[in-house]
């Protein structure tokens, strides 16, 4: 759920394969031939790197003849919030540069137009709201920057995501509430925050303007003010319908906003937010999320066809952290999110996070990744790997988990940040990641791969 730490205290000047070492209940797979490049370090920034977000434009410049690939981060050394590019598949990256003000839960999208919109969450006294850069110039700079200012005084506001849609109507979508002080945070000593408490509600704010100016907010998870959904990833379809998972963590008792066990729900609208559908459970019998799972849980895809994907990690019991099982879902959708297929069993019950993410592949087939704890099979230490695994609705899992991290691991005790980036690239068989993770004498950097699948 995650209400990330801010690392510093930062307004964006942009400019410029190892076999699974934990893996002893993963079921086997078809073969499908792939080739994983080695990780590359993206950071340069000094400091703790983490959090990770990602985009990607494949449209062929004289500059980038493959495409673009973007990352926006936190970053101590680069004064919170941090942005680079790589004109060259991921082989190299720009220096990045970054933020002021106190700035955490970056994300990164890319408009059909070629727009990059950068977005962060800021605090200024009792405000926390969130803040869209926009580059017009693949990422050199980010000239424009707006502030989405809220109507409350002293409001809660967390995780942002971004969308935007075929007429490059840019969307944004983030958890609020008019009352920070209800707000209790539970923090984990190697990553971030949750809360148990909270008047917490999925809102978005939409510009058809490239940024410059946005509309009042529109409530997408019922219940308003106190509805308990804390965050709410979002996609815009070709036909303009706009899809959101949400975080849904039930409020058992209204007046002190006590929030239950989490799950998933999906709610879409045709109508650019005016009105929304009643959300529909996604997953409802396989476990809850706990209310301090401090990373940011729930993603959403939509591939060529329409076909509807989420990901999502839950735990058994209430209290996380205490060896409890941690085990990552993945669910699809082949009617518009109305009815969701029996959840597949993407990671093995352990008790550590799992990070997920998913991006679509070919039609009816969808990339996962996952970030999480492993033990080294050479040292017998545990730290972070990342993984990577395609999937087809007609025939499963189509290769054994892949370790993109390879055998560097990252340490256990430090945080890698509450997301990781995963997005399709050049063509819809090949794949880009990106991680935070604290290897060798780095104290955390971030890390990219690019996996090409026959």
């Amino acid at each position: 759920m995650a209400h990330c730490r801010p690392i510093t205290r930062a307004l964006i000047g942009l400019a410029t394969l190892a076999a699974t070492a934990f893996s002893p209940s993963y079921a086997s797979a078809a073969g499908l031939a792939y080739t994983a490049a080695a990780p590359v370090q993206v950071s340069n920034c000094s400091g703790q790197n983490a959090e990770v977000e990602q985009a990607t434009d494949p449209k062929p410049t004289l500059e980038a003849p493959s495409g673009y690939i973007y990352e926006e981060w936190m970053a101590a050394g680069c004064q919170g919030i941090a942005f680079s590019r790589s004109t060259d598949a991921g082989k190299t990256w720009s220096g990045a540069t970054g933020s002021t003000f106190n700035s955490w839960d970056p994300d990164v999208v890319v408009g059909p137009d070629g727009t990059v919109y950068a977005a962060y969450m800021t605090s200024n006294g009792s405000q926390w709201y969130p803040v869209v850069a926009v580059s017009s110039d693949h990422g050199q700079t980010f000239p424009r920057v707006t502030v989405l200012n809220p109507p409350d005084p002293k409001n809660w506001g967390d995780r942002d995501f971004l969308a935007v849609g075929p007429d490059n109507t840019v969307y944004l979508t983030y958890d609020y509430g008019p009352n920070r002080t209800s707000v209790t945070f539970v923090c984990a000593s190697s990553g971030s925050c949750g809360f148990s408490t909270g008047d917490v509600n999925v809102v978005m704010q939409k510009s058809s303007d490239h940024g410059q100016t946005w509309s009042g907010m529109y409530y997408v998870s019922p219940g308003f003010p106190n509805s308990g959904s804390d965050s709410g990833p979002i996609f815009v379809e070709p036909s303009g319908r706009i899809d959101v998972l949400l975080q849904e963590y039930p409020l058992s008792n209204v007046p002190t906003d006590n929030m239950g066990p989490g799950v998933e729900e999906f709610t879409s609208s045709p109508d650019g937010g005016a009105t929304w559908s009643k959300p529909v459970v996604v997953g409802p019998n396989n476990g809850t999320m706990s209310v301090d799972e401090w990373w940011i849980d729930g993603a959403l895809a939509v591939d060529s066809a329409g076909n509807l994907y989420a990901s999502w990690d839950t735990q058994q019991g209430f209290r996380f952290g205490l060896g409890t099982p941690d085990t990552g879902w993945l669910s699809f959708s082949t009617n518009g999110g109305n009815h969701w297929s029996k959840p597949v069993q993407v990671t093995d019950n352990a008790p550590v996070p799992h990070i997920m993410e998913v991006t679509p592949g070919p039609t009816g087939t969808v990339y996962v990744s996952w970030l999480t704890q492993v033990t080294d099979s050479v040292t017998g230490s545990p730290g972070y790997a990342e993984f990577l695994r395609p999937f087809s609705i007609t025939a499963g899992w189509l290769t054994k988990p892949i370790q993109v991290s390879g055998t560097n691991y990252g340490d256990p005790n430090t945080w890698p940040g509450d997301t990781t980036g995963l997005s399709t690239y050049n063509s819809l068989n090949q794949v880009v990641l990106s991680w935070g993770s604290a290897v060798n004498s780095h104290k955390s950097a971030i890390y990219s791969s690019v996996v090409t699948f026959s």
